[in-house]
């Protein structure tokens, strides 16, 4: 019998929406996954464009960054908006301010060491998304930690310094040797991965699929059928982060 817990670290960025919806979708499957009280879910550090600046103008951004019109990236936040929809997300890219996001990752790593990052990860997320909120401004990011339940002071020392900036880079440099270069990626044991934003329906069959090769083969030696099936999975039709305003 297993008693050791299945760990699920998923690579997002909170300026990356197909993340957001990702997240959601991700929350719904593990509710209906059997196992879900032996998952442990931990996030990991991904910046979509670590060189962002701040700005307001998201569909001229989108449009430069992929080569097509004010009207073409417009058609890409509608049906970005028309799936989080489906998952209880209004998105607001009207209002969406561009922003670095190497602080929000650091803020994220704090909150995790507190088992606070998962209310955080949404906090950030809804904030940016929902509310118009600067992911690069210490004051909102203050406020919304503290509206999670993190010290303060805690918060405030982080934003002075440079804590968990280490960690941040850590978390970037194993997605790039697992190979990731989009998101969100779900990793499960290090043995196999959900690439997009997959329907709930997906990742809750992936997940069944993970844990039986587990129990069969153990945490880190997921069969190949298994993991030829997760890597194939179909990904979003759009660019991983295609709408972020980053």
């Amino acid at each position: 019998m297993l008693t050791t817990t299945v760990l699920i670290e998923i690579w997002s960025d909170v300026v990356c929406p197909w993340c957001f919806i990702g997240k959601r979708r991700f929350e719904a499957a593990l509710e209906r996954f059997q196992h879900r009280d032996d998952v442990e879910v931990v996030f990991r550090s991904f910046e979509l464009d670590p060189n962002a600046t701040s700005g307001t103008d998201l569909v001229g951004h989108l449009a430069a960054k992929y080569g097509t019109t004010r009207e073409g990236a417009e058609q890409m936040m509608q049906r970005v908006s028309d799936a989080g929809a489906g998952v209880g997300i209004e998105f607001r890219f009207d209002i969406a301010t561009r922003g670095n996001t190497f602080d929000a990752h650091r803020l994220l790593h704090l909150a995790d060491e507190v088992g606070l990052q998962h209310e955080l990860k949404e906090r950030l997320m809804t904030a940016y998304f929902c509310e118009g909120g600067d992911v690069a401004d210490h004051g909102m990011l203050a406020t919304s930690a503290a509206e999670v339940g993190l010290d303060p002071q805690a918060v405030a020392d982080l934003l002075d310094g440079e804590e968990f900036a280490t960690s941040v880079r850590e978390d970037e440099s194993t997605a790039r040797d697992l190979g990731i270069s989009g998101v969100p990626f779900f990793v499960i044991d290090r043995a196999s991965g959900i690439s997009g934003a997959q329907e709930s329906d997906q990742m809750l069959s992936i997940l069944d699929q993970a844990w039986a090769a587990r129990v069969a083969g153990g945490p880190n030696n997921a069969d190949q059928d298994n993991a030829d099936q997760v890597s194939s999975a179909p990904t979003n039709s759009e660019p991983s982060g295609s709408t972020a305003a980053s």
